[in-house]
């Protein structure tokens, strides 16, 4: 059917136009019908032209008096605004909505994907010419960015919610925190009561750094004893705070805050009355006028209000209309809390941040590329055909290793280097370079018949790989990447980042093993995990290099420099063995989801294993790994060397 209406009002008045009406049967279950309907709306003289607003599948759209469009969604929710206004400047008022099955959880993909897309409009745009971290995210001098989040603890939620909640809180301060942009943070949990974790009250007169805040929201004590879930208070406290905030600041400084509002909740509302209109009235004072369709549009970018519903039992049309945004979806219902944290992990682990250094995936999925993404920076070193070691992507050019793994004789061509960025596996090689102090027979007359001091090699490659979410480079000690994966002070040192790293007596490292056929895994590496002994654990650990084969001596400090780490044993944990195959590989830490490498793999005391695999320590058997915090210097000779144009140097610290 085919209808065209004309409707002639008075100049000035908006003329709506109503074409290309048709209904047709939709082959979904129980035949339900969908309406489309084109249109447009326009008015008369000099004004100007609304565009269509869009018509999403499975809405019918109605038009009323004074250009208004209503939205309804036949057997599902609608997310978005049920009704929009063209107005006077030729914009629609809310948000295009969208249809919503109400019995359908939203993946952990889609969530990491639809939220931070959404959000990251709201933080800015992005910035193609800062090389160094790929983006950079650009606020106006002016303006401030307050981000407010309420999670739900009441009587009905397990303790393992409020652990995996809080963990999806502070990956998204994270990786708020990975760009230039400093956001005020207000921080609660919620029943029918309030618990404070941070207060935006105390960004006024300082800046609090994201590890206060991660530990504010680790230690915040929760009652879960008490009954209700009272989201209007919540809503309240929220109010409350901006209206502190104005009153603060004046009215034209606040006009210029733009708020963000995350809201954790297993259901929806059953204290405190409804919330909406306490929204409405933060709505009011964000846009500067409490009547629908007059107030400026740009105001509508300075409020967002998104809802993530987790579980079985969400009140989808309690919470739903709470949401407020222009761009992007606001409403998220997921399965359980696990979905959630998977979804936040995911979206630390955005294809789009490859160029920093240290990120990688922190679950396994159990696919045959899992072992890249959780260890994206891992290669194989092959040396006349034989994969004797494993190296470490450092750069998108350089792989670190062993110089145990080549002969003095070896050149680049004998050389190549296994790790696959989906275009090549197998890299050839342009330049070796062994640190010029490595030397096996120094120490032959003192009884060391092999000595690894400065056991460490760079191996540049011909092509530089393409870096993506299964080959990511590893952070090194002392560069500027390292420090700002550490969240250290811009004029912070490189002596910080070693006490950050290995300042206490025992610290837990780890480093990569080829699975074996003992191991009942789909992965093609293993993880192994060892306690570093330090300070005043360390001459008891490295006393045990004397019954090594190849070390006739009493005096331990002659296989075992200072330039050691070292690991192994049975005190204080089982520590994993090095096998032979593991020499060359990343001694690394974890340090909040970025990871560092502190150590290469270099020697043992027994060989209780050849083949990979995870293999334990004996009470005795010792493994020695090459401190990177004391090769800087030959490090940032070769990675550091900006007097060449093959390669961009990394920065390193003084």
């Amino acid at each position: 059917v085919c209808v065209c209406v004309c409707v002639c009002v008075c100049v000035c008045v908006c003329v709506c136009v109503c074409v290309c009406v048709y209904m047709r049967l939709n082959s979904q279950p129980y035949k339900i019908v969908n309406y489309y309907l084109c249109f447009f709306c326009t008015t008369v003289g000099t004004q100007m032209t609304c565009p269509d607003p869009g018509t999403p599948p499975g809405a019918r759209r109605m038009f009323g008096a004074h250009a208004k469009v209503t939205y309804s969604c036949n057997n599902r929710i609608l997310v978005g605004s049920k009704e929009r206004m063209c107005m006077t400047n030729g914009q629609w008022t809310g948000r295009e909505p969208t249809c919503y099955n109400k019995h359908a959880d939203d993946t952990p993909a889609e969530v990491s994907h639809h939220f931070w897309v959404a959000i990251r409009e709201k933080l800015a745009s992005l910035q193609p010419d800062d090389t160094q971290n790929g983006r950079k995210i650009r606020i106006s001098k002016n303006s401030t960015l307050n981000i407010y989040i309420a999670v739900e603890v009441s009587e009905s939620i397990d303790e393992q919610y409020v652990t995996n909640t809080k963990q999806a809180v502070r990956l998204l301060i994270r990786k708020i925190s990975s760009f230039s942009v400093n956001p005020n943070y207000d921080i609660l949990f919620y029943s029918s009561v309030i618990h404070k974790a941070v207060d935006i009250l105390d960004f006024e007169d300082r800046t609090i750094d994201m590890r206060t805040m991660v530990d504010a929201i680790e230690k915040v004590q929760i009652d879960q004893s008490t009954n209700g879930t009272d989201l209007t208070l919540v809503f309240c406290h929220f109010l409350e705070q901006m209206t502190h905030i104005k009153s603060k600041v004046g009215d034209k400084t606040f006009e210029k805050h733009h708020h963000v509002f995350i809201v954790f909740t297993d259901g929806g509302v059953n204290e405190g009355g409804d919330p909406a209109p306490t929204v409405a009235k933060i709505k009011n004072m964000v846009y500067l006028s409490d009547t629908p369709g007059q107030q400026d549009p740009s105001r509508e970018e300075h409020l967002d209000i998104y809802v993530f519903g987790i579980g079985a039992n969400i009140n989808h049309e309690a919470l739903m209309p709470l949401t407020v945004g222009r761009r992007g979806r606001h409403f998220f219902k997921m399965q359980d809390h696990n979905k959630l944290k998977e979804a936040f992990v995911q979206m630390i682990d955005e294809s789009e941040e490859t160029s920093l250094c240290g990120l990688h995936r922190s679950y396994v999925t159990y696919d045959k590329e899992s072992s890249r993404r959780v260890n994206p920076w891992y290669a194989y070193v092959i040396n006349e055909g034989v994969k004797k070691c494993f190296g470490s992507l450092v750069t998108s050019t350089f792989i670190l290793t062993a110089a145990h793994c080549f002969r003095k004789q070896d050149r680049p061509e004998h050389v190549t280097v296994e790790i696959s960025d989906g275009k090549n596996t197998v890299r050839r090689v342009k330049n070796l370079f062994v640190h010029e102090k490595f030397d096996p027979g120094a120490r032959k007359e003192q009884g060391v018949l092999v000595f690894y001091d400065y056991d460490v090699a760079l191996i540049q490659l011909e092509e530089h790989v393409v870096i993506a979410d299964t080959v990511r480079p590893i952070c090194i000690p002392c560069t500027t990447e390292t420090r700002d994966a550490l969240r250290l002070d811009k004029n912070s040192t490189c002596k910080q980042q070693e006490e950050l790293l290995l300042g206490d007596d025992i610290v837990h490292l780890s480093f990569l093993t080829r699975a074996s056929v003992n191991d009942d895994t789909v992965n093609e590496v293993l993880v192994k995990d060892v306690q570093a002994k330090l300070g005043d654990n360390r001459p008891e650990c490295i006393k045990h290099a004397l019954e090594a084969p190849n070390v006739n001596t009493d005096n331990v400090t002659i296989p075992v420099t200072e330039n050691f780490l070292c690991t192994g044993g049975q005190y204080p944990t089982v520590d994993h063995k090095a096998c032979t195959g593991d020499s060359g590989g990343a001694v690394f830490k974890d340090y909040d989801y970025r990871t560092v490498q502190v150590g290469v793999v270099s020697w043992g005391t027994k060989e209780l294993c050849q083949s990979g695999g995870l293999v334990n320590s004996d009470a005795s058997s010792r493994d020695f790994h090459i401190n990177l915090f004391k090769v800087v210097p030959f490090l940032k000779r070769i990675l550091g060397n900006d007097n060449q144009d093959d390669f961009s140097p990394l920065v390193f610290l003084n």
